[in-house]
């Protein structure tokens, strides 16, 4: 069990700041190569295709409007649009609506970029925080240096199937032992590039009584981080947003995030459902997929709401 002092050091020991250029904002998508990509391809072998996220729905107790606000239906007044054309299609109407979204969080399924954290006024490959702007966003390893998408090997790794449980309790971390029980159990390999998709068990959990709330939750020890730099993962994802709470460390509070995207440059997948991925995992013998997630290209922003697809 790493001390306290371990997981700080972690800052230095799995930095990957310079390692692909002083400009990188990428961090540890560099390591999905052209060859990575063509492997994930080759890894749908059923055309099997599942969302791996939650569908984002209005809470009961907010209002409408403050998330979606439907703007016209059926056109009336059509006769009134500037455009010539509008005036007289009578039988043309549309929908349309507004959105506002805070998508971080315990909620809704998104991806964080590396400038979602800073340590010590810090990003990603020694930028200062001040490159966060409040009115123009981040000019820094924003979400739209991954425009391109994020396509590559995801690896499923079902750790309430390899404890035996129904899912892990609000609390229970996930140690590199049980990444590689995972692997043993199901036949499986992380391998250079991959995402990895960490199930506790929170899906479960969220299907049979709604949205946890709090602040306590299973997920990935601080003790992955070097099992996670040393097999060169891309991303990470997990049924919860990432860190185990309580994380066991007074000073360092989400040590995944901070180390991941701080250090790192290793992108996270928060909120993931992952029940009908693991489902159809168990059922066809095959933990390995072609997985694609699209961030919207937000300009500057830290992160973005996403829809990850696994393809058997």
């Amino acid at each position: 069990m790493p001390t306290q002092d371990d997981v700080l050091g972690y800052f230095n020991t799995l930095s990957n700041w310079g390692r692909w250029g002083e400009d990188d904002e990428l961090g540890t998508l560099n390591h999905i190569t052209d060859d990575v990509r063509l492997a994930a391809a080759r890894a749908v072998r059923h055309g099997r295709s599942l969302s791996c996220a939650w569908e984002v729905a209005v809470p009961e107790e907010m209002e409408r409007s403050t998330t979606t606000c439907p703007c016209a239906a059926d056109m009336p007044g059509a006769e009134n649009m500037p455009v010539p054309g509008f005036r007289n299609d009578r039988r043309w109407g549309f929908s349309n609506e507004r959105l506002g979204i805070m998508f971080h969080g315990n909620t809704i399924t998104h991806v964080d970029s590396p400038c979602h954290i800073f340590w010590d006024g810090t990003m990603y490959n020694g930028r200062s925080y001040s490159l966060v702007d409040t009115q123009t966003g981040s000019a820094w390893a924003a979400v739209t240096a991954a425009a391109n998408g994020i396509i590559t090997r995801g690896v499923l790794l079902d750790i309430a199937k390899v404890r035996e449980v129904p899912w892990l309790e609000p609390g229970d971390g996930v140690f590199p032992e049980d990444l590689e029980e995972a692997e043993r159990r199901q036949g499986v390999r992380v391998r250079s590039g991959d995402a990895v998709l960490l199930r506790t068990g929170g899906g479960r959990v969220r299907h049979k009584g709604g949205a946890a709330g709090g602040f306590t939750q299973a997920g990935w020890h601080a003790s992955c981080l070097p099992w996670l730099y040393e097999r060169q993962v891309a991303l990470i994802g997990a049924d919860t947003p990432q860190d185990v709470q309580p994380s066991g460390y007074d000073d360092v509070l989400m040590p995944v995030h901070a180390v991941s995207l701080v250090a790192m440059g290793l992108w996270l997948l928060d909120n993931c459902d992952l029940e009908a991925c693991a489902t159809t995992a168990a059922e066809l013998g095959q933990w390995d997929f072609h997985l694609a997630v699209a961030p919207v290209r937000f300009a500057g922003t830290s992160g973005s709401p996403v829809n990850p697809i696994a393809t058997f």
